[in-house]
């Protein structure tokens, strides 16, 4: 257990750093700074998703399916490693932005996270096989690994066409969303269907079957909203548009599963965690209907015209659905504690930063007053998450701090 807290504390740190260079990105709109805006941005979107996202995944999925397996040495080695590419990037980016060395520990990373995967698979006990939420962690292993046929491709596209085709656009799109929208999610919900099973309580499996089904096929098909942006043909639109529809009555599955037992569930979770998961629910259902809005050519086009509706949709589910997802679950598994002072602070930052960045993209849009105010503002509401992260992590190192 000591080992899997260590791991926790690890994310968090990641975390915080990510928080703190979101903060420094800021800065670059209120007065010159001396790095480069860009290669910074690379650094903070890789410690985000590699950083504290990965970090606090694979540490629940060992933590439930694999604390009992006795090759904890192995999983450290392969630990080790991955903390050291994922430095390696820290370091590197904001100096260099893609070139050698950060090319080189983006590249072992995702060996690592390929040799990660293989332990997973080949170590799983056989009695936890047939759970269903094995189903859905096993589904979001392979996402991740399919996810990173982008970057493989986006070194390829940079030797050859260079970073001005749209393939280079189109290979990140497709990493990001089988990231968020697979990987994450899927980890997610099969991190929930554990904790329901381990409770002994029941999963309507013919449900399950359907929901299981019908979110593949959407995540799958959802990848087109990526490429609306090109203005493809007609056909592009009706798959992007169907793979949203079918997210959306998967969830509609997901959450009647939900309903019958969160009776039983209310008694399991802790008030915090009840609170959390209710929030993350309304957070993916917001999720959701920005992407069935982004199926029709209108708003498609507008999103690509007003990068702050993508910057937006991406801290909605990097900072909403997912951390907060996150940290409800490592609090109900008693890896961090949480309190109502610190998740004040995280939710006052997040929606207020997140309402600041949809008001910029309206303005531009609707023509709305802007105010000079708004980036130092932006600045001071968005220290709050990092503050928020910071205290957590203060208390989970010492525990009878009174911080």
């Amino acid at each position: 257990m000591q080992l899997i807290k260590k791991h926790s504390n690890l994310g968090l740190a990641y975390f915080l750093l990510v928080g703190t260079m979101g903060v420094f990105l800021r800065l670059f709109y209120i007065f010159p700074v001396p790095a480069t805006y860009k290669f910074v941005v690379h650094a903070h979107s890789h410690v985000a998703l590699l950083g504290w996202v990965y970090i606090a995944l694979i540490t629940l999925i060992y933590c439930l399916h694999f604390f009992e397996v006795k090759k904890s040495a192995l999983y450290k080695r392969i630990i080790w490693f991955t903390n050291i590419c994922i430095m390696g990037m820290l370091l590197s980016f904001p100096v260099q932005g893609y070139a050698l060395f950060s090319i080189i520990f983006s590249t072992l990373f995702l060996i690592a996270s390929y040799f990660l995967t293989w332990f997973f698979f080949k170590n799983i006990p056989e009695k936890r096989k047939k759970m269903l939420s094995w189903r859905c962690i096993k589904a979001s292993l392979w996402y991740m690994i399919f996810s990173s046929i982008g970057p493989w491709a986006v070194g390829g596209i940079m030797a050859t066409l260079g970073k001005a085709t749209v393939w280079y656009k189109i290979a990140i799109y497709f990493y990001l969303h089988f990231q968020y929208n697979a990987w994450f999610i899927m980890a997610l919900i099969g991190i929930l269907f554990f904790i329901v099973e381990k409770s002994g309580l029941t999963i309507d499996r013919k449900k399950f079957k359907m929901f299981f089904l019908l979110l593949n096929l959407g995540v799958i098909l959802s990848f087109f909203l990526s490429v609306l942006w090109i203005k493809p043909p007609v056909i592009y639109y009706i798959l992007a548009g169907t793979g949203a529809i079918l997210q959306l009555v998967a969830f509609l599955y997901f959450f009647r599963i939900i309903q019958k037992i969160w009776p039983d569930l209310k008694m399991i979770f802790s008030p915090i965690v009840q609170y959390l998961s209710k929030l993350c629910g309304i957070l993916l259902i917001v999720k959701i209907g920005f992407q069935l809005i982004s199926a029709l050519p209108y708003f498609a086009n507008l999103a690509f015209l007003y990068q702050d509706f993508v910057i937006g949709y991406l801290h909605w589910t990097f900072l909403g659905v997912v951390s907060l997802s996150l940290l409800a679950f490592l609090e109900h598994f008693k890896l961090i504690k949480l309190n109502w002072l610190i998740l004040t602070l995280y939710h006052i930052g997040f929606i207020f930063s997140e309402i600041l960045i949809f008001y910029k993209g309206m303005s531009l849009w609707l023509r709305w007053p802007r105010f000079a105010e708004q980036p130092l503002l932006l600045v001071f509401i968005s220290a709050l998450v990092p503050l928020a992260v910071g205290i957590l992590l203060i208390r989970n190192y010492y525990p009878k701090s009174k911080v």
